[in-house]
């Protein structure tokens, strides 16, 4: 059985956040309007955190894309009453929308805060309802919604490589955010498979992950940039 993962080169990031945009349209995630904004009731389930570094004139942005980090030990799972959001025998933590009873748990126990509550029915303007992937759902008002890997195109590439009669192969499966990054900065596949580019990527020396300390066994993985070293731990 596969186990998904992510390695994003920070070296390679620009920040343009096309992954961004990217999984808005792919997940159907709701507009938010300046009034909602305001209130900090933002939804983005892929975001580009800046960090700042120096002073005027000499000051350099650095960018982090965050996803889910699709936790090995992820805390989400253990104090959700009604099993609503879980992790899959491929180790994707995924969210079951009509069982969510909008407790927000979940949301407490995610030391990443990568998931959403959605405080009001979800509306487009009418000239986006038909660009509304129809292979995702919309998520009702009062659930929490957060980043599946686009467990959807997992699905999709089951069906084909069933309907061909042969194995998921690498690169059959491939999230949107990852699809769209224009410096190639992401890589998505296998982490089980020794082969696998992202499982060659996670033992280099450049390898990080965020909180590693926590304990939660994220399955995101960084490269870091230049000079800039996070906590290094091999996967």
């Amino acid at each position: 059985m596969p186990r998904w993962a992510m390695v994003i080169d920070l070296d390679k990031c620009t920040g343009c956040q096309a992954c961004v945009i990217a999984c808005k349209a792919e997940n159907n995630i709701p507009f938010v309007s300046p009034e909602q904004a305001a209130m900090g009731r933002t939804i983005s389930w892929m975001e580009i955190i800046p960090i700042v570094e120096g002073e005027y004139p000499r000051v350099r942005v650095r960018y982090i894309p965050r996803p889910c980090m699709q936790c090995d030990n992820p805390p989400c799972t253990k104090v959700c009453p009604v099993y609503a959001t879980f992790k899959n025998e491929e180790g994707l933590v995924a969210q079951i929308y009509p069982r969510c009873i909008g407790c927000r748990y979940c949301t407490a126990a995610c030391p990443y805060t990568v998931k959403y509550f959605n405080w009001y029915a979800p509306q487009w303007p009418a000239e986006m309802r038909a660009c509304l992937n129809p292979d995702v759902s919309t998520r009702p008002k009062g659930v929490v919604e957060k980043c599946t890997f686009c467990h959807h195109r997992l699905q999709k590439a089951k069906e084909k490589a069933r309907a061909e009669q042969r194995e998921l192969r690498e690169g059959d499966y491939v999230p949107a955010c990852v699809q769209s990054c224009p410096a190639g900065a992401m890589f998505f596949g296998d982490l089980d498979d020794p082969m696998s580019t992202v499982a060659q990527l996670a033992r280099s020396a450049r390898a990080f992950r965020l909180l590693d300390d926590l304990g939660t066994e994220p399955k995101v993985i960084y490269l870091s940039e230049g000079e800039w070293y996070g906590p290094r731990k091999r996967a």
